[in-house]
């Protein structure tokens, strides 16, 4: 059995075997113990996990909620860290090529970034930094 990451994102997502390509690409590995038709289990270098849940899915965790996986709001933004600028491009680059939309990129010099949406409006953030260049107060 693999190890449960310490940290695990539920993404509620419209259509979930999209969803499953859609992260496969850039990366994740379904894990199939703990994904059915209702939600996925996706692992990133075994250390980050995300849940794919089916929006009917997910209501059953918060019934009271009105709405659920509603593509223009955002309640939170995700960024993973890379080791280079080239990196962050190849992975935001694969993002797009999947279906991925680009939201906002930035070269900060000591930070350097590549945001984009993906199938269902989720905004990742692939990201460098060198904390050694950021600017001193």
């Amino acid at each position: 059995m693999q190890k449960i990451s310490n940290l695990c994102v539920n993404l509620i997502i419209e259509d979930l075997a999209q969803s499953i390509e859609f992260y496969k690409t850039l990366g994740f590995v379904q894990n199939i113990e703990f994904s059915n038709e209702q939600a996925a289990a996706m692992v990133w270098k075994d250390d980050f996990w995300l849940m794919l849940l089916s929006k009917n899915f997910a209501k059953t965790f918060l019934p009271e909620r009105k709405s659920f996986g509603e593509k223009n709001t955002t309640s939170a933004l995700y960024a993973l860290g890379f080791d280079s600028k080239e990196e962050v491009d190849n992975w935001y680059q694969t993002a797009l090529e999947a279906g991925g939309k680009t939201t906002q990129e930035y070269d900060y010099g000591f930070m350097y970034g590549r945001d984009f949406e993906d199938l269902d409006g989720h905004i990742w953030e692939a990201f460098w930094m060198d904390p050694a260049g950021a600017p001193k107060e």
